[in-house]
This record gives C-alpha cells, structure tokens and sequence, in this order.
C-alpha cells in the first residue's frame, strides 16, 4: 500500500510518538510510575501536536518544495495548531484553576459535589517550540 509506504506519514508519526515517549519519559522521573493517561492526555512537554505538524510541513516541504503552495498550506496549519495549543487551550487550563478553587471552596462548605476539571489543556510556548523542533529533526532524519 502506497499509504505505508510515504516518508510524509511516518515522520508525522514518528515525531507525535517520539514527543509522547518524552512525556511519558519525564512523568515516569518526576512520579516513579507509569500512568496509561499520559498516553492519551494533552499538555506538558514537550508538544506532541507541535512535533507532528512541524514534521508534515517540513515533510512536504522537503517533497514538494519550500515554495510549493501545499508546503504554504501545511505551513499556516501548523502555526495555527501551535499557537492555539499555546495560547486558547493554554488559557482554558487557567479558567479550569480558578473553577477547580471555586469548586472546593463551595465543597468545603458542604453545598455541591462536582468533578474536577482537568487544567492541563493546553502548552507553554517553550513546550511548543521543543515540539515543534522535534519534527523539524525528524524530518531531517527521513529526509537527509
């Protein structure tokens, strides 16, 4: 199958799984002990989403060449994959910190349980620039 068989994916892969693997590399320093939800959870670093559309565009790029209009398209998917995860999803962790406080303190004086939201949502900018590196040297290594 020609799908199997395109450098353009398995960098794509290849960089989302490797930035997984990092993850799950420093949970495992920072806990003691594996946890299956850092395979499936989104934040922390580095960018896992930002390795990946890095490695596509630059991928394409590399195939198709850096003036292409694909690569242009591929491009702007990818700022804009990065700077959401930075910046909207960034700011819907904040809003769940403050709503987790509001939260406990309505607990605390007996009124309302509720679930916890999760407020690791989105990335720092550092977090997306390492991912984003990550695919840029994947790409490399498909690509020499």
């Amino acid at each position: 199958m020609e799908f199997f068989s395109s450098k353009i994916i398995w960098a794509t892969f290849f960089s989302w799984a490797i930035a997984q693997g990092i993850k799950i590399v420093i949970g495992l320093q920072h806990e003691k002990k594996f946890n299956f939800y850092w395979l499936l959870r989104t934040g922390g670093m580095p960018s896992a989403h930002s390795a990946a559309v890095m490695a596509l565009a630059s991928s394409i790029g590399k195939v198709e060449g850096f003036d292409s209009p694909i690569f242009v398209l591929s491009l702007g998917f990818a700022l804009i994959t990065m700077f959401d995860a930075q910046t909207w999803r960034r700011y819907i962790g904040v809003q769940a910190r403050i709503l987790n406080k509001m939260m406990e303190d309505i607990q605390e004086k007996g009124k309302i349980e509720e679930k916890k939201l999760r407020e690791l949502v989105g990335h720092t900018p550092m977090e997306v620039f390492v991912g984003a590196l990550i695919g840029v040297f994947i790409t490399l290594v498909f690509f020499p």
